[in-house]
């Protein structure tokens, strides 16, 4: 992120931005901040400014500018201090005016293996990112998190040595195949048996221990049952959430855990995408005479959902949650987005989080290797003047949201584009809380008390987050307290 002296005035802190006084020397908190702008999208630290009550930011000065630029570059480099230094000489950069001066420092963002950047020689404790609130320490899990995301190999490439071949649901793997000949007509694997195929396509390896063919995670998690996942993935929930009449909870409703179906990803994908595409308003096309139903509409979503599969971190609560109403889809995703929300919308870099389960996709038309299907889907969402979709992240823990509209965008006069802006801002925050609160509602069964805590655990957020979200929830009259401080629990009305 740049810093532009002239632009001064017109700055204020945010998540990409930090101003610190500095006064008496290098602040602690600065290499806090330093931790959790390497840790997310990077940023701009300034000291020497002191935010004011509105905001805006007053410049009070360095006492001993050139003397704080050494000290700051011999803290960086030890590496009790820090664990990675990410900057070069011209990152940091001394600005006078007005007989002040300022130091400017400018925190890249960290490649994937060097994450996580902590401080103090202590990575569970010194691990840091940033949100709208400031720096938070990152718990137990989000580190967990960075770490495996480090390797090339990614986690679902893993043999599972205590498990045979016999865990795959073969009527699933038999589907697949049909499909993978259905799309590659005479492919030379059609010769193979199973557990040759299964080895070619990256579902089973062969082990060193016992020379015999297992499950890879990625075989487990595409063609298993679900009972059978949850050995090695605690944490695994597939959920497809349907609302198209507003006076029934759920117009439809698909569930990983519901024992009447595998539960693996591969029957997954084919029977959310049905019910995902069935009441598309899009007219068909004509090839010559040949009516033609697999629009980019129809392609987009596919994308959207295989690209919501494989860049899940399946050790991570929560598990993956479709929702659809009658204007919208939305997908969720435990897991970071490994490219960064910029690269990601930009294109042409590809990272999957399961490279395995991504060519196994790949390999049956779906998914785009390239780095170019989210662009894509904002490309056909575009051209079909819907509403531009839009990719959230949250934190504590990690969660991937893509929200697509099938509504007309507005068109916005130049007088109105202010208000709008705000306006939007101010409805995805509200977005938000509103799909915690409704998680909560879901979670709380009636005649039974709830601790903040618990409730916290549930939806996956800090207790005091857990806290705005009850008293709100109070406020609407959905819940009642019980009890005072400590033992304060919490019930449905």
């Amino acid at each position: 992120m740049n810093f532009d002296m002239s632009q001064f005035d017109s700055y204020r802190e945010d998540n990409r931005r930090e101003v610190k006084r500095a006064k008496g020397g290098l602040p602690v908190s600065l290499w806090e901040t330093y931790s959790a702008f390497a840790n997310c999208y990077g940023g701009v630290i300034i000291l020497g400014v002191k935010e004011n009550e509105d905001g805006s930011w007053h410049m009070t000065g360095l006492d001993n500018a050139a003397k704080l630029r050494k000290d700051f570059w011999d803290m960086i480099n030890n590496k009790n201090k820090v664990s990675v230094n990410l900057l070069t000489d011209n990152d940091v950069e001394i600005y006078e005016e007005n007989n002040n001066a300022i130091m400017v420092i400018r925190v890249p963002k960290a490649r994937r293996e060097q994450k996580p950047v902590y401080i103090n020689d202590d990575m569970f404790n010194g691990t840091f990112r940033r949100n709208w609130e400031g720096d938070y320490h990152c718990d137990h899990s989000e580190v967990l998190a960075m770490l495996r995301d480090q390797p090339e190999e990614t986690a679902d490439m893993k043999i599972l040595q205590d498990m045979s071949l016999e865990v795959l649901n073969s009527e699933t793997v038999r589907a697949y195949r049909n499909r993978h000949m259905a799309y590659r007509t005479e492919h030379v694997w059609e010769r193979l048996n199973d557990e040759e195929y299964l080895e070619r396509i990256g579902a089973a390896k062969l082990s060193a221990r016992d020379h015999m063919l297992h499950p890879t995670v990625a075989g487990l998690l595409m063609f298993g049952e679900e009972y059978r996942i949850l050995y090695e993935f605690p944490e695994y929930f597939l959920d497809y959430r349907e609302i198209l009449d507003p006076s029934i909870r759920w117009t439809d409703r698909l569930q990983s855990s519901s024992g009447d179906w595998t539960g693996n990803l591969f029957d997954f994908f084919f029977r959310v995408y049905g019910k995902v595409v069935k009441d598309l308003k899009i007219p068909f096309k004509l090839e010559g005479i040949t009516r033609v139903d697999d629009t980019p509409v129809h392609k987009a979503l596919r994308e959207a959902l295989a690209n919501c599969l494989v860049n899940t971190d399946f050790y991570v609560p929560r598990g993956i949650v479709i929702r659809k109403d009658e204007k919208t889809i939305v997908m969720e995703n435990p897991g970071s987005i490994r490219t960064g929300k910029e690269q990601m919308l930009k294109g042409g870099i590809s990272d999957p989080r399961n490279k395995a389960l991504m060519k196994m996709f790949n390999l049956i038309g779906i998914g785009e290797r390239a780095g170019s299907g989210v662009p894509d889907i904002y490309s056909v969402w575009e051209r079909q003047g819907w509403e531009r979709p839009e990719v959230i992240e949250e934190y504590g823990p990690d969660r991937t949201i893509l929200k697509l509209s099938f509504v007309k965008k507005v068109a916005i006069k130049n007088g109105d584009k202010k208000v709008a802006i705000k306006s939007g801002d101010k409805k995805k925050v509200t977005k938000k809380t509103e799909r915690q609160i409704e998680t909560i509602l879901e979670y709380m069964l009636p005649d039974k008390e709830y601790k903040t805590s618990e409730i916290a655990e549930v939806i996956g957020v800090k207790e005091s987050r857990a806290r705005v979200l009850v008293n709100e929830l109070a406020k609407r009259d959905k819940i009642k307290a019980i009890g005072k401080n400590k033992g304060r629990r919490y019930k449905i009305k």
